[in-house]
């Protein structure tokens, strides 16, 4: 079992907790009220450091109802934590851009993540046919 050493940078949210058998995302909670006019971009303090295990890294997403609840898309569709990002101020955060008028109570669940090993490293192999049948293009089936 991987562990992550994590620092609150916030009382004022829920611990972090994995619910084994439901999800294998976790949720992240705003650590501070945001509120934002339609059309706003702000990053919303989640309130965590974390050191990730040794050749992993995070990806944070939006909950599956973050839009509906709060009219908010993140700016960056999927936000990326290398390993590196481990001191006790990297504080995690989720860059967001407002469809319209809205508020982010504390302790509000707004997205979440879950860890993935690092990609190996890779060598690119030049050749002039890769010997796969041609699909027909972009978004296509290969189907008429």
């Amino acid at each position: 079992m991987e562990k992550i050493m994590i620092k609150y940078l916030s009382d004022k949210i829920d611990k972090l907790e994995y619910i084994d058998g439901k999800s294998d995302w976790i949720d992240l909670r705003a650590s501070e009220e945001v509120s934002l006019k339609s059309g706003e971009f702000k990053l919303i303090p989640l309130g965590v450091c974390m050191k990730l295990p040794e050749g992993y890294e995070a990806h944070i997403v939006p909950r599956s109802s973050t839009y509906k609840n709060f009219g908010i898309i993140q700016a960056n569709h999927c936000g990326i934590v290398d390993g590196s990002y481990c001191g006790d101020e990297d504080m995690w955060m989720m860059p967001v851009i407002a469809m319209r008028d809205t508020v982010i109570h504390v302790n509000d669940r707004i997205c979440q993540f879950r860890i993935f090993k690092n990609q190996p490293q890779i060598v690119f192999e030049e050749k002039d046919t890769l010997g796969g049948e041609n699909r027909g293009g972009f978004g296509s089936t290969g189907k008429a």
